[in-house]
């Protein structure tokens, strides 16, 4: 082991722990790190070696450095009392308990990022949430916690702490996408916020609510649902680059592109959307042979969804969904829109 790193968030309130932890060799950056810290004073973020009591460090060494600004003494004494103390005790305990190997102590050094917000008050509750995030920041840096399996299952099913929502991926087909098309703004909301909460429903910013309001439109749906998909519908045609850039500044989660814009227009507008996070939706709307178009496509890039799209206003006898298996074939997810009706609910879903 040269050397590795941990996490850990523990506790409520103002006195909530959170740690960030790096664990290495003698020989490794971690050792850089820990001399630097040390020989390397900041103003408000002075660092301090722990102790369990004076005159006593652990082993192996930890050197605890605040992320807040320390602004007073009373911010001080919480740095220099609970929180040293208790990452003391974790470092010992974590040897004792077999987490970091006894023989090893005098090999390792371990950095210590504590977090001690500038309203907590209460110091039982620093030192033992302290301890508790410290202790397992130790153990899952040492146990290579969390796996690559782990991270991959957890990415779209977490919610943060702090910002309590997750980023919706479109990774458990299939989606009930539900288009907010009415040109007015109270009336959506109205709609929005009798919808009920999942993960398989997803939302559609209609082209007359984008271009009444404005591709901002989307962050106050999000005053609404914080943790919703809402998909972009702009049909773009020119400046795909550009208009992609709108949708991300606008905290969409996949833009529309109209199948019908030059095929420089596509790649550009499919490049800025996944190099803003969002994703990129071709509307194959009024495109005579969407099959064909796919082919002239995938020879410049490939979106993450294509629509296989019925107008409104069209009266075409060929249902979207009856090439959803040859699109699928580029290894794109698939939606269709237009014609689709209780009635023939199975019909859809068997044609893939």
């Amino acid at each position: 082991m040269e050397f590795r790193v941990g996490e850990a968030l523990i506790g409520e309130g103002y006195e909530v722990a959170h740690v960030d932890l790096l664990i290495g060799t003698k020989d490794s950056p971690v050792a850089t790190a820990f001399a630097n810290a040390l020989a390397t004073l900041s103003a408000g973020h002075t660092p301090l070696l722990a102790v369990l009591r004076p005159n006593l460090i652990t082993k192996p060494p930890a050197v605890i450095v605040p992320k807040v600004t320390v602004r007073n003494m009373e911010q001080a004494e919480l740095i220099f009392g609970p929180a040293q103390a208790a990452v003391a005790k974790a470092v010992a305990d974590a040897v004792d308990e077999g987490y970091i190997p006894r023989e090893k102590a005098e090999d390792y050094l371990i950095v210590v990022s504590v977090f001690i917000h500038p309203l907590a008050k209460n110091k039982h509750k620093i030192y033992y949430y302290n301890y508790g995030a410290t202790k397992l920041a130790i153990k899952r840096a040492m146990q290579n916690f969390p796996d690559v399996g782990t991270m991959l299952y957890e990415k779209d099913r977490s919610y943060h702490p702090f910002v309590g929502r997750k980023l919706t991926k479109l990774w458990d087909p299939p989606y009930l996408q539900i288009a907010l098309d009415i040109p007015e703004l109270e009336e959506v909301i109205s709609v929005l916020s009798q919808i009920p909460e999942s993960d398989h429903i997803i939302f559609e910013v209609g082209t007359p609510l984008v271009k009444k309001y404005g591709c901002e439109v989307v962050l106050k749906l999000r005053d609404v649902k914080p943790d919703a998909f809402f998909i972009l519908d702009l049909k773009t045609l020119d400046v795909g680059n550009l208009e992609a850039r709108m949708a991300a500044d606008a905290t969409a989660n996949a833009v529309v592109i109209s199948g019908l814009a030059p095929i420089s227009t596509i790649a550009k507008g499919v490049s800025e959307a996944k190099k803003t996070g969002m994703l990129a939706v071709v509307d194959m709307l009024n495109v005579e042979d969407p099959v064909k178009r796919m082919d002239q496509i995938a020879k410049e890039t490939l979106p993450d969804v294509v629509e296989l799209h019925r107008a409104i206003d069209s009266e075409q006898s060929v249902p979207p969904w009856s090439l959803a298996k040859e699109i699928k074939k580029y290894r794109v997810l698939v939606a269709v829109a237009g014609g689709i009706k209780p009635e023939n609910i199975t019909e859809v879903i068997s044609a893939g």
